[in-house]
């Protein structure tokens, strides 16, 4: 494939998924992507197999591009609660783009991209919440009493809970809301006096 063709499929893959992620994977069709991208079908199947191959491609993208943003965070070397944060800002900021039928449909019809999101979530996510609550320890902004590995299992529980629709049913509860809500529950629950002070404050900037 060359670096034109390369483009083009990153190109297409992207405004594919924006597609799928504003009115959900079950009920957008191949033509659908299609009319979006400015192409014909057949040119479409020029680049992925089915909606499957398409739906699977994008999950890796979204994947990749998730892992990539909270490495790069990690290099600004900010301490364990404004890490926390940011990487709150940016789920809620693509949460709040996103419909949350997409997420349903992914579970329900795609299981094989939806264990792609799974193993992120259990392996990358996992480790990172283990080594944020181990250095937010080492610099005195969680408690010392804190047991990393139970609390990052916690955690991620707590998040795919959020995905529960007879526990939150929406519209009533937003994905978004939820998610800060399941943030401000984890911080508030590991953060040692000094921490809190922090968040607090972080918190009052932000609303001002």
């Amino acid at each position: 494939m060359s670096v034109d063709t390369q483009d083009k499929a990153i190109q297409y893959i992207q405004k594919a998924s924006d597609t799928f992620m504003r009115y959900g994977f079950k009920s957008v069709t191949m033509s659908d992507i299609a009319r979006e991208l400015g192409i014909s079908k057949k040119t479409l199947y020029q680049f992925v197999d089915n909606k499957n191959d398409l739906i699977l491609r994008c999950v890796v993208m979204a994947m990749e591009e998730e892992q990539s943003f909270i490495i790069s965070l990690k290099k600004q070397q900010k301490n364990a609660i404004e890490e926390m944060l940011d990487i709150a800002i940016h789920v809620n900021q693509t949460l709040k783009k996103t419909n949350p039928a997409a997420l349903y449909d992914l579970q329900k019809y795609y299981p094989e991209s939806w264990k792609i999101i799974e193993a992120y979530t259990h392996e990358f996510v996992f480790a990172n919440i283990m080594e944020n609550l181990k250095r937010g320890k080492k610099e005195g902004l969680y408690r010392q009493d804190v047991r990393e590995d139970i609390i990052a299992r916690l955690f991620i529980g707590k998040s795919q809970l959020l995905l529960n629709s007879t526990l939150f049913p929406y519209p009533q509860y937003k994905t978004s809301e939820l998610h800060t809500a399941h943030i401000m529950y984890h911080m508030r629950g590991v953060a040692s006096d000094k921490g809190l002070k922090i968040l607090e404050q972080h918190i009052q900037n932000a609303e001002n």
